[in-house]
């Protein structure tokens, strides 16, 4: 199992080198690790180039987390890719365990595993929302992001069958790529914690971009549109999509933001017309 890794990073060198040497002390080297500087002006290049001559580092204008990985995975040399985002680290024996597992379980495509969190220097519990799993994960997958991308080893093949991250999304790729990745292939969840994610931070994206669920609807919708659900995911789907859609009119009409109710009542129309449809012919 030949593994390259991408770490995309963005004037995060304060944190870069922690995530690189996670990957530099597993018990079971990668084949290849690759840092894709997306645009930073803190040094980032020069300082791979200085301490990490054996990386390959990839240059580019800033364009965002979800270019930097495609850029990663265009470029990766070997079959199966492990992302790891810079704010991340990997525990010692996560490729190890990865490599068993796969050769436990080679009908599987995607592997990802549990998590430890730290938040502002403090280990935190996830809550139950945040519980991960493995299988037919699609409608666990509707609410919230449910694979950490720097948990995820993924078979390079798979990006060929469903797409690379989506670069007109500023947040929420990872949930648009694992909707689209979920309702065709079931997934390997290792129930042990495999990464340390860190949290708290001023350039964290979530703390960039306010209605995250904006860019998860807009997912949703596409999916939708493109008309390869099964019933069942079709029915889940639609219904997700309305909640959502709810929640963010009826907020954005409290804070008086005509552009998001321009832009997002139609869909809630359109969703409630397919929700009747489904419901006349008894689907869901």
């Amino acid at each position: 199992m030949q593994i390259s890794v991408i770490i995309p990073s963005y004037n995060r060198i304060h944190t870069l080198t922690r995530a690189i040497e996670s990957v530099l002390s597993q018990d079971s080297p990668v084949d290849e690790i690759i840092v894709v500087d997306d645009g930073s002006s803190d040094g980032t290049a020069s300082h791979i180039s200085q301490h990490y001559p054996d990386i390959r580092l990839i240059q580019q204008s800033n364009r965002g987390v979800s270019a930097a990985r495609n850029s990663g995975i265009d470029q990766a040399s070997h079959p199966w890719i492990a992302l790891l985002d810079s704010d991340d680290t990997w525990l010692p024996d996560k490729i190890s365990e990865i490599r068993l597992t796969r050769q436990r379980h080679p009908e599987y495509r995607l592997f990802h595993s549990d998590e430890i969190w730290i938040r502002n220097g403090a280990r935190v519990n996830a809550m139950k929302k945040h519980l991960k799993s493995g299988g037919w994960i699609f409608e666990r997958c509707l609410a919230l992001c449910v694979i950490s991308p720097s948990a995820a080893v993924v078979q390079r093949s798979l990006f060929q069958s469903v797409g690379l991250f989506d670069e007109s999304l500023p947040a929420c790729e990872d949930y648009d790529l694992w909707l689209r990745i979920c309702h065709q292939y079931p997934v390997y969840y290792i129930d042990r914690p495999l990464i340390t994610k860190y949290g708290g931070h001023h350039d964290q994206l979530s703390r960039q971009y306010w209605g995250m669920d904006r860019f998860r609807i807009r997912s949703i919708y596409r999916l939708l549109q493109q008309g390869e659900l099964s019933e069942p995911y079709l029915c889940a789907a639609i219904s997700m999509l309305i909640s959502k859609l709810e929640v963010l009119l009826q907020g954005a009409k409290k804070h008086h933001n005509d552009e998001i109710v321009a832009e997002f009542m139609p869909i809630l129309e359109i969703s409630q017309r397919w929700a009747n449809r489904q419901t006349d012919q008894v689907l869901c």
